[in-house]
């Protein structure tokens, strides 16, 4: 869904009493144009929205609709709930919403927002329960502790010749399964807090989600500290690994081990910075992109912690896990910024049309340290091609993402099954490239290939992921990826949606869940082959 530029374009025209045909008049355009500019029935940007910004006297940035597009992703997840989606929304309603009262619908949003929260926390107990065999086992011992006390009660209240020794032995036995009784009961009770801290991460992604967004994903500060950080590794020779591990060595006392056991038995990660001893491990089979980019974001968080915790203050994260993962995000970025200096990396991605494996090569970085470092390339005056970033593992879920404004990423879960990042796992060390188009109109390059992560062993089980790149197409032919493919040519396109749950496509053969569009014709989805004889209406 388009973001309401032209309702904020009309009005800021009308609150300068500024008629529509003598703007159009200024910016070059016909009356008729601005009136479907204005109405949200034709895109506008590159030099006539500079010239419509210019003519308004309002920042250019107050009309790209960055923020408005994710209020409509919000808004269209929240319509698309199932307990609304069958109200009689008007089409226009959403955009109307965001357009004319922003407030009303930030609050619709952030209260979908806290009703997802607290049904996950509902889900997440409801599974505990049906699923954990330790709960089962506590709920087992809450049961007989129960029955044992009642037991001995009733022996007490019903039996009145008892002797004081009987009486005793029996009170005795009450108090001991009391205090049993309360040690399971405070097992469960914190059995049941782990979990709501667990599914608690659903909302710390959204707001990470909404700390980059509001940020375009650029981080002036971090920037300006990775610079400094690089000059002065540049000054000691030729980047690398070995030159970062000096500089840790020197300036904070870091010894680097690479091979042999970790300190935690049967620790699954690759690298571990053990504070206490002051030393960073590496398992033998990491490879020389990994262990220089971890050392870069040991040596970045160590020398600006101030500066990531200034950063991580000024965002709104409201719980420890959401600050927890923020930190994580932003010394990832850190780290990508002093292995890929921004002026240089953003010239040579400019001169290598985008190719990122002529890139991972020029800095000796991996493909999705490369990937992560153009989705950052919002510099003002300097950008580079605004792209997206979706990780996926091998069973189809989300486990990172990085927002493009104007298309909608789902936050968790699975996306479309025709995109790039599934159809790579069936080609694997290939780029796939795709060019999709949206029930919208809207039309993204997707690039998509396989990751595998080296194995420690033979019994260990390769880790394989799928990353993917996303762009509009109108940014494509500034790709290498664009050479071959007839961008004009919309016939190619693969029809997709974000999720199933969200698409409005009917006729897709992929549909794996009901449409959920409020108002129009009856899903067709999985319905009997006689309809009617189950009073479900006519079939035609």
């Amino acid at each position: 869904m388009r973001a309401p530029i032209g309702f904020r374009i009309s009005n800021r025209r009308k609150s300068l009493r500024i008629s529509q045909a003598a703007l159009a008049r200024l910016v070059g355009i016909s009356p008729s144009y601005l009136n479907l500019i204005e109405n949200n029935k034709r895109d506008i940007g590159g030099a006539l929205l500079q010239r419509v910004a210019q003519c308004l006297d309002i920042e250019i940035g107050d009309l790209t609709g960055e923020a408005e597009q994710k209020l409509l992703q919000d808004l269209e997840e929240a319509y698309a709930d199932p307990a609304v989606e069958s109200l009689p929304f008007q089409p226009d309603e959403r955009r109307q919403l965001v357009a004319q009262y922003p407030a009303s619908a930030m609050a619709l949003a952030r209260m979908h927002r806290a009703y997802m929260g607290a049904v996950a926390n509902a889900d997440a107990y409801a599974d505990r329960l049906r699923s954990d065999p330790l709960l089962g086992q506590l709920l087992h011992q809450v049961l007989s502790g129960i029955t044992a006390i009642r037991s001995s009660t009733e022996i007490l209240e019903d039996v009145p010749d008892l002797d004081e020794t009987e009486r005793q032995r029996f009170l005795g036995a009450i108090g001991r399964e009391t205090r049993a009784l309360s040690d399971v009961a405070r097992s469960l009770i914190g059995q049941f807090e782990s979990s709501s801290q667990a599914s608690s991460s659903v909302s710390a992604l959204r707001e990470i989600d909404d700390m980059i967004i509001e940020q375009q994903n650029y981080f002036p500060q971090l920037e300006d500290v990775a610079a400094q950080l690089r000059r002065e590794l540049d000054k000691g020779g030729a980047f690398g690994p070995a030159g970062l591990m000096a500089t840790l060595e020197k300036r904070f006392g870091v010894t680097t081990l690479v091979g042999g056991p970790p300190d935690i038995a049967d620790f699954p990660g690759q690298y571990r910075f053990r504070s206490g001893e002051r030393v960073m491990w590496f398992q033998g089979a990491t490879t020389i992109a990994t262990r220089q980019f971890q050392l870069a974001r040991l040596l970045g968080e160590l020398s600006a912690a101030d500066v990531l915790r200034d950063t991580l203050d000024r965002a709104t994260l409201t719980s420890e896990t959401a600050r927890r993962l923020a930190a994580r995000a932003l010394g990832s970025y850190l780290a990508g910024a002093i292995v890929f200096p921004y002026s240089r990396f953003l010239a040579e991605a400019e001169a290598a049309a985008y190719d990122i494996d002529l890139l991972r090569q020029e800095f000796s970085g991996s493909f999705e340290q490369v990937a992560h470092r153009l989705v950052s390339l919002r510099r003002p005056g300097e950008e580079g091609i605004p792209f997206g970033f979706l990780r996926s593992d091998p069973a189809g879920r989300l486990t990172k993402h990085f927002p493009l404004p104007g298309l909608l990423l789902p936050n968790t879960g699975h996306a479309c099954p025709l995109w790039a990042i599934y159809g790579a796992f069936r080609q694997p060390d290939q780029l796939l490239r795709q060019v999709v188009r949206f029930s919208d109109g809207s039309r993204y390059l997707f690039l998509a290939r396989t990751l595998q992560r080296r194995p420690g062993s033979y019994r260990d089980q390769p880790n394989v992921i799928s990353v993917m790149l996303a762009c509009d197409v109108l940014h494509a032919d500034r790709t290498v990826y664009a050479a071959g493919l007839d961008l004009l040519d919309q016939s190619a396109d693969v029809p997709v949606g974000p999720t199933c749950r969200l698409c409005t496509r009917r006729d897709c053969s992929s549909r794996q869940e009901e449409v959920l569009s409020p108002g129009g014709p009856r899903s067709m989805t999985r319905l009997p082959l006689l309809p009617r004889e189950f009073g479900l209406g006519d079939s035609a």
